[in-house]
């Protein structure tokens, strides 16, 4: 793609952490990056300012969703989704096959592609590797993701081993039908829970030549420590040299592992599904603002916060929009886990680059800090 690269501008030398720089032509992310969940072409509860304001450089958006309501052609018809959308930065579109996996009862798989029946109104809808890159084209996504087969955890090896080999000749098809003009094109490991499925994914898509790379397949059912795990023996497996994609995952402790093994890039519906819940995160651990002790309490959500949810509301004010359904409750909710996530990703960079991210990590991991449903879910919102 024209105006796509990735450089690694310095190493952790405690640790696998990279620190580095995508470019694209919507400008510049620099990484290790969280990307908030923009499903429908909105990150919810937020405004394209907001989210900018907060320092996100990319948004993901989702093929199958905005194939389905309003239609890549209407989006492309009006500009492409940055126009649509509001939003000036950098893009990357899923490419719907997630819903491979979370719609399993409403499609139908084969070697060619998926027909699914829309979970809005059941209309049909023929998805293969041609048309998801036909939509993430359409939509003028800055990165798009190859069309991959995503099973859940636990399976048995024989349905990993068939979508692995689905999500390799699937990948082929999708570098074959991407224009040289068209978006930065990544690939798909998959390969389960089983290191040999894994390796085997990993070599497949590397030798097909891709932008970058990402770790499908994780945060799909098994537990929070399972899925560290399967990215542990992945990341190394990855080409080097490009971006490394961590799919749907998850928790800030997550993130500051998983960084910790070279992963560059992550999206996870986490931060703004959570917020609509009234679960914030904090310095000091997760904090369930609708609980009865918070009624009178004049403090912020978290003392060591500087957003400006922290700075100017209480907890007793944001228990009551909570309880009384108030709209605002839930955008001052997301804007402060928004916050939090991306404050976080600052101080990893910095740690990165001031040769410290061991110390960091150990600082900031806590491996007991979400239950595994809480990590184990849809990343569409």
């Amino acid at each position: 793609m024209s105006g796509y690269s990735f450089a690694i501008l310095t190493c952790d030398l405690g640790t696998a952490a990279r620190r580095g720089r995508i470019t694209t032509p919507h400008g510049t992310v620099e990484t290790p990056a969280f990307m908030p969940v923009g499903t429908a072409a909105t990150v919810k509860a937020m405004t394209p300012e907001e989210v900018e304001r907060l320092g996100f450089e990319m948004i993901l958006g989702n093929t199958y969703h905005l194939a389905l309501r309003p239609g890549e052609e209407v989006i492309g018809g009006l500009g492409g989704l940055h126009r649509f959308m509001g939003w000036s930065r950098s893009i990357l579109t899923d490419s719907g096959g997630f819903q491979v996996l979370s719609l399993a009862d409403r499609r139908q798989i084969t070697d060619d592609g998926v027909v699914f029946r829309s979970h809005l109104d059941g209309a049909r809808l023929v998805m293969t590797p041609e048309r998801s890159m036909a939509i993430q084209r359409a939509l003028g996504s800055d990165i798009a993701m190859a069309f991959d087969d995503c099973p859940a955890l636990p399976s048995e090896r024989d349905r990993l081993a068939a979508a692995v080999e689905r999500t390799t000749s699937w990948a082929r098809r999708c570098r074959d039908h991407v224009a040289a003009d068209g978006p930065a094109l990544f690939g798909i490991v998959q390969g389960g829970d089983d290191r040999a499925l894994r390796e085997r994914s990993a070599r497949a898509i590397a030798a097909i030549g891709f932008d970058g790379h990402a770790i499908g397949g994780v945060s799909v059912g098994e537990s929070a420590a399972r899925s560290r795990e399967v990215v542990r023996f992945t990341a190394p497996l990855l080409p080097e040299g490009q971006a490394r994609y961590l799919m749907g995952m998850g928790t800030p402790g997550d993130l500051v592992a998983m960084i910790g093994l070279g992963i560059d890039l992550f999206d996870c519906v986490l931060p703004t599904r959570n917020a609509r819940n009234g679960s914030l995160f904090t310095s000091t651990g997760r904090l369930q603002i609708k609980r009865a002790e918070f009624k009178d309490d004049a403090k912020p959500v978290d003392e060591a916060c500087t957003c400006e949810v922290c700075r100017r509301y209480s907890r007793a004010y944001l228990r009551h929009l909570f309880l009384a359904g108030e709209i605002l409750g839930l955008r001052l909710n997301t804007l402060h886990n928004l916050h939090h996530y991306g404050t976080l990703l600052a101080r990893a960079r910095l740690a990165i680059e001031e040769g410290r991210y061991a110390a960091f990590r150990d600082q900031h991991l806590d491996p007991a800090e979400a239950p595994a449903d809480e990590v184990a879910g849809p990343r569409s919102e």
